[in-house]
């Protein structure tokens, strides 16, 4: 059910559109003034916002602009009976999706709010889009532990069980993950990626639950989090084992109680977000020398998937070549290079450290370097010599 907060000082004014909203089968919320509209806003997640312009404590103006500063997305549709129209102008300029006179025209009224939760919508669907064009690659390879982590894929993915994501760097604990969402009944919304091992750890609570307007120094606007981002979704927490401990409490309890606390902020926002988390450390060992909670842990490995090194599933290799000769040269509008047998038999016996990552990498700095055959003594000269 669709959100409507009505921001509105004339209590009447506010019952018939609160009367003929539910009617129209909205979920509606009220605020008697700018101030008190803004701060729900903030504190909220709504579909379409209806407010009046002439209001005391704050005018609708004044809250449109402060909402644009905070970086917040939400459809706002001005109705005003003291309107012109250069105001009319300065609230469409400002953000506003629309004006309309009072009283309302109730069709053209109830047309508009389609229109701008639709748009909303779409803007939302593109970001998802984007996402999936960017492309979903194939988990590639016919080694038995392939064909046991496409299995597990598609027995847990449906649920909303939690996956803890093991392996070594390079292996492909990402992809994973995106399978996951990819083949969940979440697929529709974003699923947000977040690196622990990336954000330095005074960062790190304001990354994931966000922060209120000068909560600290650097906190000159609201910042949404990733648990809200990914409302819905999934929350793809990569390298979970470098999260320090303050933080790693802080997320056992958005588990525990599907609700955040923004930095700075007092009110609970709920959450329902799906998480995957991936590491490449064994979090037992961690777990002993006290740099990873145990609670945490058994929240997060309700299933797990351990992904094996590049070196241990030598029988894909051939198929990998094969694979990112053929994306590498579409995506450089390049002729695809011959490779022969025994230098497809060398790249197969070397010992990827890198794993996946270092033979795309390779296999890259081949095409680039070499005149559209590649030979063992090319192996020998690009990747053994490198």
């Amino acid at each position: 059910m669709k959100k409507i907060l009505i921001i509105d000082d004339d209590k009447s004014i506010r019952k018939a559109l609160r009367e003929i909203l539910i009617e129209e089968g909205y979920k509606v919320e009220e605020a008697t003034d700018g101030h008190e509209g803004y701060h729900l806003i903030k504190s909220n997640k709504y579909d379409c916002v209806l407010s009046d312009i002439k209001m005391t404590k704050m005018d609708g103006i004044t809250m449109l602009d402060k909402i644009n500063k905070d970086n917040i997305l939400v459809p706002i549709i001005m109705i005003s009976g003291h309107g012109s129209t250069e105001t009319a102008v300065e609230a469409v300029r400002k953000g506003a999706f629309d004006y309309i006179s009072k009283p309302p025209d109730l069709n053209r009224l109830l047309i508009t709010i389609r229109n701008a939760i639709d748009k909303s919508t779409l803007e939302k669907e593109t970001v998802v889009l984007k996402q999936k064009v960017h492309g979903l690659q194939d988990i590639i390879g016919i080694s038995k532990y392939v064909q046991d982590i496409k299995n597990t894929i598609a027995r847990v993915a449906p649920t909303d069980a939690r996956v803890l994501v093991t392996g070594e760097n390079g292996s492909g604990k990402e992809l994973v993950a995106r399978w996951l969402h990819e083949k969940s009944n979440r697929n529709g919304k974003m699923l947000v990626e977040v690196n622990c091992a990336a954000i330095p750890s005074e960062l790190i609570d304001s990354e994931l639950f966000g922060h209120e307007k000068g909560s600290f120094t650097s906190a000159i606007k609201q910042r949404i989090g990733k648990f809200e981002q990914a409302d819905g979704g999934t929350l793809f927490l990569d390298e979970i084992g470098d999260m320090s401990l303050s933080a790693q409490a802080k997320v056992l309890r958005a588990l525990q109680e599907g609700k955040i606390t923004r930095v700075g902020g007092e009110k609970d926002i709920d959450v329902n977000v799906r998480v995957i988390a991936a590491t490449n450390k064994d979090l037992n060992k961690e777990i002993e020398r006290n740099n990873f909670r145990m609670d945490l842990y058994h929240r997060i490995n309700v299933i797990q998937i351990q992904i094996p090194s590049l070196n241990e599933r030598q029988e894909d290799i051939p198929l990998l070549v094969k694979h990112f000769f053929e994306q590498i040269c579409g995506d450089y509008k390049m002729k695809i290079p011959e490779i022969n047998n025994a230098a497809v038999k060398l790249l197969s016996k070397h010992q990827w450290t890198g794993n996946i990552r270092e033979l795309r990498n390779v296999i890259e700095r081949l095409i680039i370097l070499c005149d559209g055959k590649i030979t063992v003594s090319d192996i020998q000269k690009y990747v053994f010599h490198s």
